[in-house]
């Protein structure tokens, strides 16, 4: 394949990369170059971890983070410190470089919550509910709930399926707070959002002390942490899908997780305007929230 100046060999498209179902590399390859348009804006710019299982997904896969030399030269890298040492992450900015990666049999994107040119900066806030042994019913009122605390701090927030269990809310940020601080307002902000309904919610980090309770985890707002891309596909029966949807759509009863897939994604995007479309364009200033969220805890810690 040739687009856009840069030749592609691609092999082996028959091969079956998700077993239960029949499909192929070539799904895959199809899959990310009719999705390009709306799940670059969530990828470009920022280092990339990679899923890849070049024999399908019932055999061991392996997550990439270094860009292999063979990686030819237009395959942007992205140098970024990593402890002692220097990572070149690969970076997805056009559809010739998901194609690619698609032949490579990377079929799950995890996206930095920075971008390249201020890596210390976050622009992007998540809230990854985790229902360990709850219903979706119960993920899907924690993020309810989720938002309306965020509203309270006068903060808009967005939720995607993860295409597995769980939910994930998310809060575009101006990029004026650096992880530190960050990840200490989304921990602030689950602590009070569990202190609200204990029974319910946890922060706890031990799996045993959740007993059965949705885990409010904000680790992913760390520097070097990821989230999985939104439209990504998920290595998982079916071919689910990760997919931003409405608060209306959320509601609705047939709703979960992995109710998308590969092919009933597009049906949704044909119906409807992708709800994350400008999502980077509304980016927010947590400066008023961060002493909001603070009178909320003391509040709530003096009773």
């Amino acid at each position: 394949m040739e687009i856009n100046g840069h030749r592609i060999e691609l092999s082996h498209l028959d091969k079956v990369l998700f077993p239960d179902d029949g499909i192929t590399k070539e799904q895959l390859i199809r899959y990310y170059s009719r999705i390009a348009p709306v799940i670059l804006p969530h990828l470009a710019g920022r280092p990339l971890s990679f899923q890849r299982f070049p024999d399908g997904i019932n055999q061991e896969g392996f997550y990439q983070k270094n860009t292999p030399d063979y990686y030819p030269e237009w395959i942007r890298r992205i140098p970024t410190e990593s402890g002692d040492e220097t990572v070149n992450y690969a970076a997805a900015d056009t559809t010739v470089a998901l194609i690619y990666f698609s032949q490579q049999a990377v079929i799950t994107y995890h996206p930095w919550l920075s971008r390249f040119d201020k890596p210390l900066y976050p622009d992007a806030m998540v809230f990854d509910l985790d229902p360990g042994q709850a219903d979706f019913n119960a993920v899907r009122q924690a993020a309810f709930d989720l938002r309306q605390l965020l509203l309270e701090l006068d903060i808009r927030s967005f939720v995607k399926t993860t295409g597995s269990r769980g939910l994930h809310v998310t809060v575009p940020l101006d990029r004026t707070l650096n992880f530190q601080r960050v990840k200490a307002f989304a921990q602030n902000v689950a602590e009070v959002l569990t202190g609200r309904s204990p029974k319910d919610l946890t922060t706890e980090i031990r799996i045993a002390k959740r007993v059965g309770r949705i885990f409010v985890d904000t680790a992913r707002n760390n520097y070097g942490q990821t989230a999985v891309a939104p439209y990504s596909i998920r290595a998982r029966p079916g071919a689910p899908v990760a997919v931003p949807v409405t608060w209306e759509e959320l509601g609705e009863a047939e709703l979960n997780s992995s109710y998308y897939n590969i092919t009933n994604v597009f049906e949704l995007l044909n119906r409807r305007i992708d709800p994350w479309k400008d999502l980077y364009t509304q980016a927010q200033d947590l400066t008023k929230a961060l002493h909001l969220i603070e009178n909320l805890k003391a509040n709530r810690n003096s009773r």
